[in-house]
């Protein structure tokens, strides 16, 4: 069966318990520069469930007046705090941390929590015949006419096409992808990560339709051992991409042999993302 979770391997009526267990269990890793919005966001038309956003900035945001480029990512339990994740975080606020610390580039990073039972609907642009979804567009309105203005009222963010960032991986790579070439005067830097473009064959007509973007600039991983031929419908959208017109300068594509599907894939391979799509020299 086809990879549909974030690295999850159970049905998706067990993911609720499993969290409440995992959260009851483990110690909290946050880093003290990553914080959740008090504010929480119901997304009208695919669900009643409040989200909650998690807000990554960087640690010297309080000692200056700078702003900053903001990375929009899915899937916000994963990345920040084992105490929240499922099998393992991205440690998103420890990595750019890092990276701040050795090249002084600093971002800001905003989280939307998955909405577990919903997550196949927010994330899938496309009904697939077996597995449903398909509102994904309703959740990336949310994102870029309500989300994103309030992020760029609240904080001091680099708000233009430019510096704005989109990232997700598996079906939260799929949304990403579908995001940022729907969007293409919201968001400049897009992460495709072991993406889901089985989901629906519909993101080849979509690609044809969207895929001769000029200012665009487009990373996708996958990994080796991730198994259902991702590695190879991640070689397919790259050739299609190219044949559409999209600047082979702006597209990355990377194959890790060991890559397999889960958080520790792409957690090793976040900074590498990261700086690639916003030219940071290491």
């Amino acid at each position: 069966m086809k990879t549909l979770f974030s690295s999850l391997t159970i049905t998706i009526f067990t993911i609720s318990t499993l969290f409440s267990q995992n959260i009851s269990e483990k110690k909290s890793t946050a880093a003290s520069n990553v914080s959740l919005l008090k504010k929480e966001f119901v997304i009208p038309n695919i669900n009643n469930i409040s989200h909650k956003i998690w807000i990554y900035l960087p640690p010297n945001y309080d000692k200056n007046s700078k702003k900053y480029p903001v990375i929009y990512m899915h899937d916000a339990q994963n990345l920040f705090d084992n105490a929240t994740s499922f099998i393992g975080e991205w440690e998103v606020d420890e990595t750019l941390n890092k990276l701040f610390e050795k090249t002084g580039k600093g971002f800001i990073v905003v989280g939307i929590e998955n909405a577990v039972e919903e997550r196949i609907n927010e994330y899938t642009p496309w009904k697939n015949e077996k597995y449903g979804g398909g509102k994904g567009e309703i959740y990336m309105d949310f994102m870029v006419n309500t989300l994103k203005p309030y992020i760029d009222e609240n904080y001091r963010t680099k708000s233009k096409q430019k510096h704005t960032g989109l990232i997700g991986s598996s079906l939260g790579g799929l949304i990403s992808y579908y995001g940022g070439l729907q969007y293409p005067k919201t968001f400049g830097k897009i992460g495709a990560l072991s993406t889901s473009f089985w989901f629906s064959e519909k993101v080849v007509a979509f690609t044809k339709e969207k895929g001769n973007l000029k200012n665009i600039k487009l990373f996708l991983l996958v990994g080796g051992k991730e198994g259902d031929d991702t590695d190879k419908d991640t070689q397919n959208i790259e050739k299609l991409l190219l044949k559409t017109g999209f600047k082979p300068k702006n597209l990355k594509t990377k194959i890790n042999p060991e890559g397999q599907h889960n958080e520790a894939f792409w957690r090793s391979e976040f900074s590498a993302v990261v700086t690639w799509l916003y030219q940071i020299k290491s």
